[in-house]
Order: structure tokens, then sequence, then C-alpha cells
């Protein structure tokens, strides 16, 4: 179905080993609340391909596809901007403004000269960017979001649409962190990262159990239990957040997967090591979403007990993904970031060592998270081309 080409896949010589509880669940039920009860909710398309399922030989593939998530193209709608509102009603409180705001009332223009005098920050690589400044629009504070050079115009744009103002940082990524945090401290401005490290773990915690819906809302379409969910990986947020949901929905009967770019693999990286580890390097990889050479700590501290097993895929492999949603009827559009799933889950299962380390057989239900759209129309089109067709 696509072309067989290098990988590399490791167990989690700790899963299932006892670990501390990352993201409490009554944290959940109240972002769960807040995100359903905004205008524009409604939960993502779970498509079924059961093309897939017969190529790689498994019961069942379904894809959460959230490219059409609040119109902002991808799942970080639910994190970014739900950790925003938590911010803004906190600081609100402490400055004795109001103690108890709502993001309706927010929205509606209620508080917003103190409001204005409050600023959100976060690197990013595009998709979480956005959210934030979504958010930022949303709520009525001011944002500054922080992209290293390699992040396309068009993805900056989509970010400035939102009223957010964009610094560019020499280098990739991880540097862009470094770039905001000692801004951030220097300004008194608030980061909402997605990522997390010693010290700073209350908001990267708040943007996961946003994320965690996502999953939930899977679990609630899915027929039947998923045996496994491939989640791709980046700083690791999303996929410690699907970790934890489906062992809330599931115990410990789904092998979650986190999967990375060959060239950003610090979450295999970090499993190899046995302790949160970075890759080095420009990080050049196509998966600009999983551009990340450094570990979040609270998502590492849920994967390296709750991941099943970590893979590495190369960029040649996500472009055939995304050519192949594009081709079949209904048409899938899928950013380069959302079908690092869905290349790992087809180059295993065509191998007979790798289908029995994963445990894939002809009973397996396999769960994808489609993480975007074409968040990047440009970029889309470039790697896609005439192959995306109509639809």
């Amino acid at each position: 179905m696509i072309p067989d080409r290098p990988y590399r896949l490791i167990l989690n010589r700790r899963h299932g080993t006892p670990g501390v509880v990352v993201l409490p669940d009554g944290q959940f039920r109240r972002a769960r609340a807040e995100i359903e009860s905004w205008p524009g909710y409604a939960p993502t398309p779970l498509v079924p391909l059961e093309e897939v399922a017969k190529a790689a030989r498994v019961a069942a593939v379904h894809y959460k596809d959230e490219g059409g998530r609040f119109g902002l193209g991808s799942f970080k709608a639910l994190g970014g901007a739900y950790a925003v509102a938590r911010l803004l009603i906190a600081e609100l409180a402490r400055r004795g403004v109001a103690n108890n705001a709502t993001t309706a009332e927010l929205e509606q223009g209620a508080h917003r000269d103190a409001a204005r005098d409050i600023t959100v920050t976060c690197a990013t690589d595009g998709n979480h960017g956005r959210s934030v400044a979504w958010g930022a629009q949303r709520f009525g504070c001011r944002c500054v979001i922080f992209v290293h050079e390699g992040v396309s115009q068009g993805r900056r744009d989509a970010i400035a649409k939102y009223g957010a103002e964009i610094r560019v940082v020499p280098g990739n990524y991880d540097h862009a962190v470094r770039a905001c945090a000692h801004e951030a401290e220097r300004e008194a401005w608030f980061v909402v990262s997605d990522t997390s490290w010693p010290g700073y773990t209350e908001v990267p915690r708040d943007v996961m159990q946003g994320y965690r819906l996502m999953a939930d809302e899977a679990a609630d379409q899915l027929a039947a239990p998923p045996t496994h969910a491939f989640v791709p990986g980046g700083v690791g947020g999303v996929a410690a957040a699907v970790s934890v949901q489906m062992r809330a929905r599931y115990g410990g009967d789904v092998k979650v997967v986190a999967v990375e770019p060959e060239k950003a693999a610090c979450l295999l990286a970090s499993a190899e090591a046995g302790e949160p580890t970075s890759v080095e390097g420009e990080l050049d990889t196509l998966m600009a979403g999983l551009a990340c050479g450094e570990p979040s700590l609270l998502a590492w501290q849920e994967l390296e007990r709750g991941a099943f097993a970590f893979m590495a895929v190369p960029d040649e492999s996500a472009v055939d993904c995304m050519r192949l949603l594009a081709r079949r009827r209904p048409k899938v559009v899928a950013g380069e970031s959302a079908v690092a799933g869905l290349a790992a889950l087809l180059l295993a299962a065509r191998d007979p060592l790798s289908r029995a380390m994963l445990g894939l057989d002809a009973g397996s239900r396999v769960l994808l998270f489609g993480t975007e759209g074409a968040t990047d129309p440009e970029t889309y089109d470039r790697l896609v081309g005439n192959k995306a067709g109509e639809g």
C-alpha cells in the first residue's frame, strides 16, 4: 500500500510499571465540560479505513480526523486555548479583578482592560501557537508567539491572523522554546507551553488535559475497544494524553505506540537511554509539528511506563500516507504530522518480527490519531500535488 522503507521500533522495557499520576481525572472532567461548552464545539470524525485494515491484515483501523477542530485545523485547539482561559481566569482573580470569571464573560468583553494588560506567549512549530493566539484573541489578552526560522510563512501567517505578534528565532524548535522562556521572564509574560520542564508543569498539564478530550471522543465513537493506538510523538504531550485516556477507558488493554520522525526521535532515544534524552541537530523533518528534540517532563513521566513501544519513521513514508489518504474516497486531508501513526502501522504490519513485537494480528483493532489537516496548504499541495484530487 506504501513502499517499504527503513524505520526503527523498540519496545518499552518499563511498560506497565507503577508511576506518578500525571493527569488527574477530576481536572480532565473540568476541561471536558469547559471545552464542550464553547461555541462551535463538535466531536471530530472517526473515519474507518477498511482498505488500510486489509493491507495491514488486521480487523479494523479507525482514523481520528482532527482537521476540522474549531476551524484551526488540528487537535491543538483543544489544549492551548483552554490553557489560556485557565491562566487568564486565575490571573484576574489573583489581581483582584474577578474572583470567578468565566470564559463566556471574557468572550463578551468583561474585564477587557485588565485582560489586555496580560500577555501570553509560547514557542511553536505552528499548530500550538495558532491555538494560543486563537485563545488570546477570544478571551481578550495580548499574545506573542516565537517561531524558529524553519517554520513556513504559511504557518506564521495562520498564527498572525489571530492578532499575535510573531518573533522569529534562529535555530530549531528547542531554541525557540528557550528564547520564549527568557523573554517571558524578562517581560513578566505568561508562558503557555505544550512542553514542560522542572518548575514549569501546571500550564502544560492544562494543555494535556485538553488533549485528552480527543481520545475520549474516539472511545465514545468506537463500537469495540481498540487493541492498539498509534499516536504522533513530538515532545510527547499528545501521546501521553492518549495513553492516560486509553488507560482511563480501557485499563491497560490498549498498546500505545508513540511515533516520531526519524530525524527528531527524542522519545525513542529517551526509551533507549532509560531517561529523558535530547537529540541534537537541525531536526529538519517534513513533519513540522513533530520537529522536537527534547521530551516534555510531564509527558515522559507518563510515556516511560504507559507507552508500549516507540517508532521512528522516515519523512518519505509520511508523504506516501498523505497521498494515500488523498486518493481514497471519501478523501481525507491529512497534514505531514497527522500520518505518522498510519505510516508506522503500514510499515510494521508487513514485517513478521515487528508484527510479533507489537502483537498485531488478524483480530487487532487499531486506532490512529490524525492530529492535523492541511495546516500549511502550500506545503500540502507541494507534497500531495495532483494526487490529492477533489473531494
